[in-house]
Order: C-alpha cells, then sequence, then structure tokens
C-alpha cells in the first residue's frame, strides 16, 4: 500500500489518554494557527500548524512509525474537510505510517471530560508552578526588588530570558543570563557569597526555574525569584529599562569545572541517564523508538562548532518551550554541552518533567567539528513554475507596479508569518496565511498571474498545488496563472531592492503567532493581571487532567 493510499483512521480522548498514562510515545498535534491554539488545547498538544507542516515533520518526527494524532477545533461539518484531516494526508503523503484524526476535535476532548489550557508552552508553565507549589521556590516582590536597588544593596539581578526578550525591555541593573547559564556563570557574576542573587523574567516560570536551579546546585548566595517578573515589575508602577545589553562573559576553567560538579551531582538526584557516542549513534538507526538530539549551549557556541545530527536548543529554553522542538511525548532525548554543567542542570529539569533525558558524556572539544546553524530536514521540493527576481521586476515596470489597479496585472501573495511580513515585505504583496487561504481569496484582487512568495520561497513552493487548485476552483480566478518567485522574498532584497513594511495588506487575519500579555510594552495591566491569575491555577489544572507525571526534586 503506497503512503497516499494508506486509509485515516479515528481515534478518541481514551485512546490517547491510555498513551499518556502509559508513558508511551505519542505525538497529538494541533495543527491550528498559534492563535486559536492557545484558546483551548490539551495538555500535551504540540501546536504544529498546518501552513508549515512540510517545514516542521521531518526534523520534529524524526521517526516514521510514530504514533501521530491530529487534532483540530472539531468545527467541520465535514470531517473530510477538515484541517486535521488535511494534516494526516500531508503527513501520510510524507511517508508517516501510524497517523489517526482525532475525531470531533478540541470540542470532543472537552466532552468527553479531558482539561483544556490556554496560552502556550503550558507543559513546562504548569511545571514551574508546581516546582515553586513544592520546593517552596523563595520570591520577592517588585517593591522589595526596587528597594534594594535604591539602596544599593549587595544584590545581582539576572535575567534568565532570551537576549532579545531582556533587550526590549529589563529590571533596571538586570544581566543577561538566559536560564541553562546560570549555574555555569553565577560564581563570576556574583563572586561574593553574601550577594543576594534574584532571578526574573517576563513572568513566572523562568525566574521559578532558574531560582530552583541555583538553590538545587547548591551556591552559597542567598537567591530568590522575582515574583511575576516584568508583568509584576509594571504592576507595581514601577520602571523598565529598554535597549539594554548587560550580559555574562566568559568564566575561567576553575569556575567551570566547579558548576560542572554542582550541576552533575543535581542531574545525578534527578536520575538522568548517561549516553555515550556508541549509544548516539545505535539510537540514530534505531526505527521503533524516537530520539531527539538537542546542544544545550547558546546558539553562537553551536555555529562556531558542534556535533553532527545535534539541534541547537539552548537549555532554558528547552525547559520552557519543550514541546515546540519535542513534540512526540515519550521520547528519548539526548543533550550535549562542551562543559558538563548546561546540559546536565537542563535533563535534571526534563526528568522531573517525565521525559527519558540522557547526558552525552565524554565528547571531547575537538570533536566539535561541524559549523554552521541548524537547518531543518525538509521533504524533497515539489517541481513548480519558478519565477526569476530579474523576470518579476521587468515584469512590475511594464506594469508599474506595485499597486495592481487591473486584471491586466501580477499580484504578489506572501505567505510569511506576520511578523516577518510586518518586518519587510515586496511592495504590493498581499499577507495570505496558507491554512486560511480559501476564507482569504475574495480578498485579492482578480489578475491574470499570481505570485506566491515568502521569506525563502520555501513555503510557497510546497503550497502552491493546493493553492492552485482553490483558484481553478473559483470562476473569478480559473483563469489565472500561479507562479512562485524563486527564491522567495530573501532573493527579491538580496537583488537589491527595497522591501515595503508595516500591515499594509493583510487578506487574512494574523493567527499565526498569539500574543503573549508578558511581551512588548504594549499590554494592559489586566491582561497581565489575568495571566498571572491563569498562571497560578495551573497546578490545579494539572491535577484534574492527570497525564502528566511531573515530580519535584
Amino acid at each position: 500500500m503506497t503512503p497516499q493510499s494508506q486509509p485515516i483512521t479515528l481515534c478518541g480522548y481514551s485512546d490517547v489518554r491510555a498513551r499518556l498514562l502509559a508513558k508511551l510515545e505519542v505525538a497529538l498535534l494541533d495543527v491550528r494557527e498559534e492563535d486559536p491554539h492557545a484558546q483551548n488545547h490539551p495538555l500535551f498538544a504540540a501546536n504544529f500548524p498546518l501552513s508549515r507542516l512540510e517545514q516542521d515533520a521531518l526534523s520534529k518526527l524524526p521517526r516514521r512509525d510514530v504514533p501521530i494524532v491530529t487534532i483540530d477545533a472539531g468545527d467541520a461539518a465535514d470531517l473530510s474537510l477538515s484541517d486535521a484531516y488535511l494534516a494526516a494526508q500531508r503527513l501520510i503523503a510524507l511517508g508517516f505510517t501510524q497517523v489517526s484524526v482525532f475525531a470531533g476535535g478540541v470540542k470532543a476532548w472537552a466532552e468527553a471530560g479531558g482539561e483544556l489550557f490556554i496560552d502556550v508552552n503550558v507543559p513546562s508553565k504548569s511545571f514551574g508552578e508546581l516546582v515553586e507549589s513544592r520546593a517552596h521556590t523563595p520570591s520577592l516582590s517588585a517593591e522589595q526588588v526596587q528597594t534594594l536597588i535604591d539602596n544599593r544593596a549587595d544584590v545581582v539581578i539576572v535575567d534568565a530570558r532570551r537576549y532579545d526578550e531582556y533587550n526590549t525591555m529589563s529590571i533596571p541593573t538586570a544581566i543577561s543570563c538566559p536560564g541553562a547559564e546560570l549555574v555555569l556563570r553565577i560564581a563570576e557574576l556574583a563572586p561574593h557569597p553574601d550577594t543576594k542573587v534574584i532571578v526574573n523574567c517576563a513572568g513566572r516560570t523562568r525566574s521559578i526555574i532558574g531560582t530552583q536551579s541555583l538553590i538545587n546546585a547548591g551556591i552559597p548566595n542567598s537567591v530568590s525569584a522575582l515574583r511575576n517578573g516584568t508583568i509584576g515589575w509594571i504592576l507595581a508602577g514601577q520602571q523598565l529599562d529598554k535597549g539594554q545589553s548587560r550580559t555574562f562573559t566568559d568564566v575561567s576553567e576553575a569556575t567551570t569545572l566547579s558548576a560542572a560538579e554542582r550541576a552533575r551531582s543535581v542531574a545525578d538526584r534527578a536520575g538522568v541517564k548517561r549516553a555515550h557516542f556508541a549509544d548516539v549513534q545505535a539510537w540514530r538507526a534505531q526505527h521503533e523508538r524516537t530520539t531527539y538530539f538537542f546542544d544545550t549551549r547558546t546558539p553562537q557556541e553551536f555555529a562556531a562548532g558542534h556535533l553532527e545530527g545535534f539541534r541547537s536548543t539552548p537549555g532554558g529554553q528547552l525547559v520552557q518551550e519543550t514541546e515546540m522542538v519535542a513534540p512526540v511525548r515519550g521520547a528519548r532525548i539526548v543533550l550535549i554541552d562542551s562543559d558538563g554543567v548546561r546540559a546536565n542542570m537542563t535533563a535534571s529539569w526534563l526528568a522531573q518533567m517525565a521525559w527519558d533525558v540522557h547526558v552525552l558524556d565524554g565528547v571531547p572539544r575537538s570533536d566539535f567539528t561541524v559549523q554552521g546553524s541548524w537547518a531543518a530536514e525538509l521533504p524533497a521540493m515539489p517541481a513548480v513554475p519558478l519565477l526569476t527576481v530579474n523576470a518579476f521586476i521587468a515584469d512590475m515596470h511594464a506594469m508599474n507596479l506595485p499597486e495592481p489597479t487591473s486584471g491586466e496585472q501580477t499580484v504578489v501573495i506572501d505567505l510569511a508569518k506576520h511578523a516577518q511580513y510586518v518586518q519587510g515585505h515586496i511592495p504590493g504583496a498581499y499577507y495570505v496565511l496558507r491554512s486560511q487561504f480559501r476564507q482569504s481569496l475574495e480578498k485579492l484582487p482578480v489578475a491574470k498571474r499570481y505570485v506566491l512568495t515568502c521569506p525563502d520561497g520555501v513555503q510557497a513552493r510546497f503550497a502552491r498545488a493546493e493553492i492552485l487548485a482553490m483558484l481553478q476552483a473559483s470562476a473569478l480566478y480559473a483563469q489565472s496563472a500561479l507562479y512562485v518567485l524563486d527564491g522567495g522574498t530573501q532573493a527579491f532584497m538580496q537583488a537589491g531592492h527595497a522591501l515595503e513594511t508595516g500591515p499594509t495588506r493583510l487578506a487574512s487575519p494574523p493567527l499565526d503567532r498569539y500574543k503573549r500579555p508578558y511581551e512588548g510594552t504594549d499590554n494592559g495591566p489586566a491582561a497581565m493581571q489575568a495571566y498571572l491569575d491563569w498562571e497560578f491555577g495551573l497546578v490545579s489544572q494539572l491535577g484534574k487532567d492527570g497525564t502528566h507525571h511531573f515530580w519535584v526534586l
């Protein structure tokens, strides 16, 4: 039986729940865009948007026979026309052999008694709340920390978020030190045992995990989380800094060795398993088990040299966003670093989150020989009619683009993420979400030729066949030609042509990105407080769900 002819089976709540309770592998994939996903989803439903399925599938689902369940809102009158069914068809076409559709979607999950969660990265955030409730992680209020700053107390504030988040807004005097770096670098950021250390993030999770990491590692300093992070700071009426660039520096060999001993001790207490290179080779060839290989160092260190087959996933973000890179619940995770600190500390948390986690030992730095950024594995590119940038530019000049005004013209359809589109797009291009194309079609001008683009041209090539079918199904657009811009918007820009910025032509609602209440500087107090109230309730929701297997040192 060919993959395309494989029948698509249906499954229900009891099937998925049984696998979760038994710690068996299952990839429960919510194929909606991120915003609707964030409104309601099961605890371990990983957001896996239909619009990016081909770009994500092979790297995030490394085993072709892993049990996969696709789920959506459950509001399609005809299941065969639902996003979950379409996603299943695409996965089967890519060679996945155990694909099911969750009958009735999220609605059916709730009707069967399943707990639904809001927001994103919920497994990690709920785990963070569980850690605080059981370990009684110490914290200080925004007012207390402001008083310490005002009094010039002996205090070091470390921001455990990504650097770009820190640079956007930060606590006054804070130093950027993403979560996995804390145990490695704190001895030199706060060299005196009497110095009080305060860990902050935007909300709660990363400050709780960061604080408890330092406590678990037994550093001599007093450590506290900034209660409720930058949200709490704003709600207290206090001012945040913007555009700061204070960050950690390299540490000595003695500091590294001491931190490695502390981290290994924590990992051992958490039951982290050890792996060697021979294990990695065997697991890569294993067909009955999913294994993820992650490098927990900074992206800069990874790019300078790493092991083949490992993905750059800085440890703090991996704990915060596990399901975004490892959607197969029950899979094996192998971590590596070059110092014995970051992988062990990250593994200690993943073990408590009930992952089968191993740290790769015994790899000398001289083996980190592969250079460059990580790139996702992609399926074979479909053959499509391509339009070169030069031919496209000649067409623009001939027809006085960018503003299309008649049916004789070419219309550009940009499938980029909304944030990418706003940052820069081809003049005159329309923003359309691939998953929303059918609903957005009537907002596009009628033209003889359409050109699909996206930042690198990849998604446009995968989407071309289905978009052509939708055009041909409409009387208005049936005679239109459809091309893909070779190299995408990047090729247009690299050829020396200026981009247009801003939300100029939105044919689709920007559903691909859920606006976190803790991001940016323009969120209202009510939204921030509602977010905190939600986080406080996560431990109760975990108890109702009952499938997590989380535990706390």
